[in-house]
Formats: C-alpha cells, structure tokens, sequence
C-alpha cells in the first residue's frame, strides 16, 4: 500500500527555516514576510515561483509611485525579495531594470542636548529608567539594551557586551561608572530571586541552538536577563520561556517620558543613542572610536553626527550675535 506522500513545505516554513539556519534575527525574518506576503498579495496571490523581475520591479515602482514609501522603505522591500528568490526558492534575481526608485533626501538625525536627554529619563519609572540611561550612557540601540543578561555586564573592565547585534555581530561597548552601583544592586535582586525559587524556574529565551547544546543553560544566573518579562512565552521548539522587557514597552514610556519633559522634538529611544554618539564627537572623541562603540560597518554611517555637529560653523556667528 503506498503511504501518503509529505506535502512539500509552505513558503512561509522554508523562510523560516532558512532563516534560522543563517541566523537571521526574528525580527528581520517578520520584516521579510510582511513585504513577502505583501508582494504575493499585490499580485493577486500568485507564487513567487512563477513571477520573476518583471513582477518585482513592478511592484517596487508601485510602493514608490503610489504609496510614496521612503527609499529606505523601498529597500528592504527589495532585500526580502532578493533574499526570498536567492536563498529560498534558489531562483536568484538577476539586473532588475525599470525601477522607480523612491528618493532619498538628507536627513539629519533628531539629536538631544544632555540637558534634555537626563530630563526626559528623570520623568521615567524603573526599569525604563534604567534602560535609558543605558542607551543615552553607553549608545546601545533600545533592542541591544532590553537583551543584556548578567554576564554581559563587566564591571573590572568597564564595559558591555553586545551580542548578536545589527547584522549578528558582536561588540563591546562603554560602562558608565554613574550606573554601576544600580546595575550591582539590580544584579544582586536577580541573583536573589534565581536562587529563592523553590519549584523549578522557567529557563529564559537562548540563542539559536543554545538550549539543545547546554540544556541547562537557560536556567543558569549567568544567562538571565537584567529586565525579564513578567510573562512566559513559547520558543520555537513549543516550550515556555520567559523573554526579556517588550521592546514597546521601553517605546511607549520613553515617547510619554519625551512629552512629560516638555522636549518639543521628534525624538525617540533611537535619540538617545544618536546623542551618545554627538556628546562623544564634541568632547573630542576620534571618530574611529565612535563607529566602534557603535558598531557601524561603514564610517560614513557615523560621519552623519558631524553634520548635527556643525564644526560651529568655523566660527560664524549670526548678525544678532
């Protein structure tokens, strides 16, 4: 008797599992499925199989023509493509011409004065206060500060590590001595409650396939995160795990903290870490320093904050003076 053959895997389960196995981020694989399912969508839910540069250039110049995207909107609608025909369905895309690119004006970033940066994280609670400052203090991007777990804080060296940051890479980064001794004392109420448990804990979230090689990581203190979620969670594998601080959550308080300060600017937890990258230059950091904390491949990203600078504009002052 022939047995049933295995229904070959949907489009949205090969992503993922190629995803993972290039160790892609989980937000840049839900990135790449909304412009993905947005692509098939625009095409009256054809398969990508069956449509090629014709289709995708089509579809970028209508995000650009029609939905007036950003440029840099419009390229990461691009890469989910090009990655999608690439490494998914192994169809790379070749020369796609005809595109109406979207145009990208120069933009300088929104930058606060330190005056401003403490006012607005004096207005927040624990332990978005925390955070805060870790952003503004150190130049951490607000993902990179709500997944720092005990062992990443060196307190004899100084610094933080970074792990598995923009573009999977590793970093280290400043510590700032005004917030060792919260940072102790938050430490040691996390090393209190690991080991008060009397029934076995929830292991917290791990890295690729972490869990599977040490499986009793996830409970170790080392592995715990300085700002835990309350609620548990299901990794990949269906199991409950506790994942750290929800991004949005820092976001809200940080936009609510941005309006109680009264600071009358477009800012946002990204802010703070432009700031920590202004307040270095002007102090007369080399900016080859700066790219490193930061984590920039391309100096050029990091040259931006020059501009916010001004150089004080070799001296010129107004005619009001």
């Amino acid at each position: 008797m022939l047995q049933p053959s295995t229904p070959p895997p949907r489009l949205r389960e090969q992503l993922h599992a190629v995803m993972r196995t290039k160790h892609y981020s989980l937000r840049t694989e839900k990135t790449y499925w909304y412009w993905i399912r947005y692509f098939i969508r625009f095409h009256r839910l054809r398969h990508p199989r069956d449509m090629a540069e014709p289709e995708v250039a089509q579809f970028l110049t209508w995000l650009a023509t029609n939905k007036n995207v950003a440029a840099a909107t419009q390229n990461q609608a691009l890469n989910a493509l090009v990655f999608l025909y690439k490494q998914v369905l192994q169809q790379p895309l070749q020369h796609i011409d005809g595109i109406s690119r979207a145009k990208k004006p120069r933009k300088l970033p929104v930058v606060l004065s330190h005056q401003e940066a403490i006012s607005i994280i004096s207005k927040l609670p624990f332990p978005h206060r925390l955070i805060a400052s870790l952003m503004y203090g150190a130049g951490l991007r607000v993902s990179e500060a709500c997944r720092l777990r005990i062992q990443d804080v060196d307190f004899n060296l100084h610094r933080l590590l970074i792990r598995s940051s923009k573009g999977g890479k590793d970093r280290t980064t400043l510590l700032p001595r005004t917030l060792f001794t919260e940072l102790q004392e938050l430490i040691e109420q996390r090393t209190h409650q690991h080991a008060g448990q009397h029934i076995t804990p929830a292991p917290v979230s791990l890295p690729y396939a972490l869990a599977r090689k040490y499986p009793n990581a996830g409970l170790a203190l080392a592995w715990q995160w300085l700002f835990p979620s309350d609620g548990l969670c299901q990794d990949d594998n269906g199991q409950w795990v506790r994942h750290h601080l929800h991004i949005s959550a820092v976001q809200k308080a940080v936009k609510k903290a941005i309006t109680d300060a009264g600071i009358h600017k477009a800012a946002s937890c990204h802010s703070f870490r432009h700031s920590f990258a202004t307040q270095l230059l002007h102090q007369g950091t080399d900016i080859r320093t700066v790219q490193e904390l930061l984590g920039h491949t391309d100096l050029n990203t990091t040259k931006i904050y020059t501009h916010v600078l001004g150089q004080d504009f070799a001296g010129v002052r107004s005619p009001l003076g």
